[in-house]
């Protein structure tokens, strides 16, 4: 790559990112990068869940059925999943830039959520939700492109943990804030002022968009890097590993979905706690989430072997979820239990991460994730369907057996992929060795 180290220091010019060494930036530059587009990841995350904590006032007033609430987050996650594969294939991010697109996707959240606060009908309703799935689409894409081209080689793992970190403090904020508001106001409120959360942190990234300007030198196009690889854009398709990890990511957000969109709700008719209570006991479960994208952010760095690191948490989140399904512990210890899933899923966060740009073939790695992380939305349209199902036939306790039954089935497709990435490092070192 081109480009020499930045020579501020030696020199009066703005410290940008054409004048950085790709390999070795200073340690503000990245940090205000990992910043700046864990923040706009953030409010991707608290916008996942801008209509599931509202759903008792939103079903009071419309008079709807759980799986009617639950096709809500379907269409939102449905559509989402539609951009965010369309973003991977470059057909978005490497047309326009990933930094205009990321801004494009804020100011779509924000326009949603005004649009959903004066809804007058549940076809508006799913117009909304439609549109803020159109702005979510684009983040992951977006979010992996500016932290790859940007972020030294050595920092990529802590860039991907608070990455992880900032969307599970997105979607923690979220009900504490939403449900606030509704109770002192009203559901509308709470909508119009998460729009102004959202065109809040677009104002940021505006006035720092210098930090995310594309660097000279930058890696090649997928186009151009794929052509030179002597493949085609398509050709990372016909590999397993990449369709393991797509399942991967649909079962654990599948599972996830159902802690997203219908915990509150399950755990106040399982143990009987007030709705606040249980909406606290998600928060610590996003809070206890983000400790644990910490821990597992040092543990990925310290392992080339991140199946095993995800088969362990999983097994203890999965299992944990099972025993919140049982019912059989008093409700004081709710929150208690959920923080331990949510810590074993968070530990699991900058693993997963690794894993897949591990499976990435040379040269197609923005494609595969945009591929990948349609399996997160495709889980996340489906799973409330399935959940919103088992509300409305009033077995809550089912949920969460079914929470932790899919986080054991990810722990297959998790030691599969891992697995398959050994295989490849032990022929490449062979080859190594001959050659």
């Amino acid at each position: 790559m081109a480009g020499a180290p930045c020579q501020a220091q030696q020199d009066s010019r703005p410290m940008t990112s054409a004048t950085l060494d790709p390999v070795r930036n200073p340690l503000r530059h990245d940090a205000q990068v990992i910043g700046l587009v864990g923040l706009a990841h953030g409010v991707s995350h608290f916008f996942h869940l801008l209509l599931a904590p509202l759903f008792p006032w939103i079903k009071a007033e419309f008079g709807l059925s759980y799986a009617e609430l639950g096709l809500l987050m379907t269409v939102f996650f449905a559509v989402s999943a539609v951009v965010q594969t369309a973003s991977g294939f470059g057909f978005v991010v490497d047309r326009f830039g990933p930094k205009p697109v990321l801004f494009g996707g804020l100011g779509l959240l924000g326009t949603a959520a005004l649009l959903l606060s004066v809804s007058p009908s549940y076809a508006m309703l799913l117009l909304g939700a439609g549109v803020a799935g159109i702005g979510n689409g684009v983040f992951h894409p977006a979010d992996f492109t500016l932290l790859n081209k940007h972020v030294s080689q050595p920092r990529l793992g802590h860039a991907f943990s608070v990455h992880g970190i900032s969307g599970n403090l997105g979607w923690a904020a979220a009900p504490i804030f939403l449900v606030t508001i509704a109770e002192l106001g009203s559901w509308r409120t709470a909508l119009a002022s998460a729009s102004a959360v959202a065109f809040g942190v677009l104002a940021v990234l505006l006035a720092f968009r210098h930090v995310l300007d594309p660097r000279a030198g930058a890696a090649p196009r997928p186009v151009a890097a794929a052509a030179k690889a002597g493949g085609s854009m398509l050709a990372f398709l016909k590999l397993p590993q990449v369709w393991i990890c797509w399942a991967f990511f649909l079962v654990t957000t599948f599972s996830f979905s159902g802690i997203q969109s219908f915990a509150p709700t399950a755990l106040t008719q399982l143990y009987g706690m007030p709705l606040t209570l249980a909406t606290a006991s998600y928060t610590v479960y996003m809070l206890c989430s983000a400790g644990g994208m910490i821990v597992g952010g040092f543990a990925a760095g310290r392992t080339s072997n991140h199946d095993r690191l995800i088969a362990m948490s999983f097994t203890l989140s999965g299992l944990v979820a099972i025993v919140v399904g049982l019912g059989v512990l008093p409700a004081v210890m709710v929150p208690v239990l959920m923080g331990v899933i949510g810590f074993g899923a968070g530990t699991a966060g900058p693993s997963r991460d690794l894993l897949v740009r591990a499976a990435a073939p040379a040269g197609a790695t923005g494609r595969v994730y945009g591929v990948v992380y349609s399996g997160l939305d495709i889980g996340l349209a489906s799973g409330p369907l399935f959940f919103g199902m088992l509300m409305d036939a009033h077995w809550p306790s089912w949920v969460f057996f079914m929470i932790g039954a899919f986080q054991m089935l990810a722990i297959f497709t998790a030691v599969t992929v891992g697995n398959g990435n050994r295989s490849r490092r032990e022929v490449a070192g062979k080859r190594a060795a001959a050659g």
